[in-house]
């Protein structure tokens, strides 16, 4: 099962670019994922915000329920529907690790204590992954200090990049991060010895 590309909804040339080297930082991104949480087909994994394919498209030997605020249809395997910002439908404990890659930027600042406590909540372990705000390239519209601007000007720019569409997108700061997950070990992602990424870690 192949994995869909990073930038499949972006446009341009920039897109194009980046799209090689984003499908690179996924590879380790996910082999760092298998190592750092040792987890196996007997993992109960949910994924939370799985889009099309999520970590299904990279392990489709795991365990692995989505989950989205939109339907899924073609998701190859259990799906449901379901806000993490509001309630999952799952039990306490019901999840080994609740497995979660570039969404929680795009939730409502208000709305996001409330996802990651149901993270917290439905699964013994977490791998929560977002863009840290301190890297200077924004990496949905891939332009220079995007997300460093105000916002009139922010909307004004994100037309020239390669993320098509405006969204407003608010990018975390580690101890936004550490706030969410304070039982999670913050782990950086690097280029150039700049943090490109946060995850907040607790192995199952």
């Amino acid at each position: 099962m192949p994995a869909a590309n990073v930038y499949a909804t972006a446009r341009g040339p920039l897109a194009r670019m980046a799209e090689p080297l984003a499908q690179r930082a996924r590879a380790r991104r996910h082999a760092r994922f298998l190592a750092l949480t040792g987890v196996t087909p007997a993992t109960r994994i949910v994924d939370v915000g799985c889009g099309a394919l999520g970590l299904r498209g990279l392990a489709p030997d795991l365990d692995v329920t989505g989950v989205d605020v939109v339907d899924r249809p073609a998701y190859p395997g259990p799906f449901v529907r379901a806000d993490a910002t509001e309630r999952l439908p799952f039990e306490d404990g019901a999840f080994d690790l609740a497995y979660s890659s570039s969404v929680v930027e795009h939730l409502p600042p208000a709305r996001r204590a409330a996802y990651a406590a149901e993270l917290r909540r439905v699964a013994r372990g977490v791998w929560v992954q977002t863009p840290a705000y301190s890297f200077p390239v924004e990496p949905h519209a891939l332009l220079p200090f995007a997300h460093w601007l105000p916002a009139g000007a922010r909307r004004a720019y994100w037309r020239l990049g390669a993320a098509g569409g405006w969204e407003e997108i608010a990018l975390l700061r580690r101890g936004e991060v550490a706030r969410l997950f304070p039982d999670a070990q913050l782990v950086a992602e690097r280029v150039a010895g700049l943090a490109k990424s946060w995850i907040a870690l607790r192995a199952p």
